[in-house]
């Protein structure tokens, strides 16, 4: 292989989900040219919106070598109880603020079980994934809840012209960046997730930057299911299924590593989020069977998986040949 061979793989590497997008919207605008309409783009970036907002959240809890697969249960009890309020005639600036406050404490409460109990992160969260589900579906009554139309004419409210969907991920997108990558906060969950022992020792309290990161999470988890439930003005018994899923996949689809130590909110977990949903989109258009959507999504969180690990060997092989300076101190 030429000595540029290795840069040029992981260059592409590195951009594989911007590559990704490029040819899913290439295919799609050949395929069906409706899609690249500038209507329809619109419509995807509103439908990538909820999702985009989770995974936002996701990242904090990724880059700490974590994960949170409570983020779709913390949305179903969040609406459920706002679905319940709103029902009792609460109005949607009284009911949506609960949502979020829902999410702080369900990330607070799988802080708890990661920091202090000491439980692997995939194991508190799954259990919290299956308690939150239930106790969606009794506070709902595991009943479908439309809302008053006052919610839907929220989500698509517009602001200086722009939806507001949008415009509340632009905002956190712009917030959220700046944290993970500009303040100390963020740069020492990366040193976190490459090497926690050695954060440890260098000074970072280890155990409350988690915690803030799964707050984080459960909060992000909580206004994208106030984003997700104005845009669709129902709860039903499946509110928030599998967007953890979704939500892990377009972070790692956008550069964010499962290993830890390695992601970034823009454009990283915004364009995998979009990515997810302009296959969805156009596989709609396309009047593709309903029933292979499972499948495909199986086959994208595989392709992230899949280059992330792919990152990481390329990674450690060209440091190894001394071809890459090493890593600076992120603290």
């Amino acid at each position: 292989m030429k000595p540029q061979a290795p840069r040029v793989l992981l260059l592409a590497l590195e951009h594989s989900g911007a590559l990704l997008f490029a040819v899913i919207l290439v295919t799609f605008g050949i395929l069906q040219p409706r899609f690249l309409a500038p209507e329809n783009l619109v419509n995807i970036l509103l439908q990538s919106s909820a999702t985009a907002i989770v995974a936002i959240g996701m990242t904090f809890v990724l880059v700490t070598a974590g994960v949170d697969l409570s983020v779709g249960a913390l949305m179903f009890i969040g609406a459920s109880i706002a679905g319940r309020m709103a029902l009792a005639g609460g109005s949607p600036l009284l009911v949506l603020p609960w949502m979020v406050g829902v999410g702080v404490i369900g990330g607070a409460l799988n802080a708890l079980l990661v920091t202090r109990l000491g439980i692997l992160a995939f194991i508190a969260t799954l259990g919290t994934l299956n308690a939150g589900r239930g106790l969606g579906l009794w506070i709902s009554q595991t009943r479908a809840m439309n809302l008053p139309d006052s919610f839907a004419r929220l989500g698509a409210e517009r602001w200086l012209g722009i939806p507001l969907p949008l415009l509340v991920l632009g905002i956190l997108t712009a917030i959220a960046h700046g944290v993970l990558q500009q303040t100390p906060f963020g740069r020492q969950l990366l040193a976190m997730g490459q090497n926690p022992e050695a954060a440890r020792k260098a000074g970072i309290p280890v155990r409350r930057h988690l915690a803030a990161a799964y707050m984080i999470s459960g909060g992000c988890a909580g206004l994208g299911g106030v984003v997700a439930l104005t845009q669709l003005g129902a709860v039903s018994p499946r509110f928030g299924e599998f967007y953890e899923f979704d939500a892990i996949t377009a972070a790692v689809l956008g550069g964010t590593s499962l290993f830890g130590g390695r992601g970034n909110i823009f454009p990283g977990a915004l364009l995998g989020a979009v990515l997810v949903k302009s296959i969805f989109n156009g596989l709609v258009m396309l009047q593709a069977d309903p029933y292979l959507f499972p499948m495909i999504t199986s086959v994208i969180i595989f392709i992230a998986v899949l280059f992330d690990s792919l990152r990481r060997t390329w990674i450690a092989r060209l440091r190894t040949r001394t071809v890459l300076p090493p890593p600076a101190p992120s603290v």
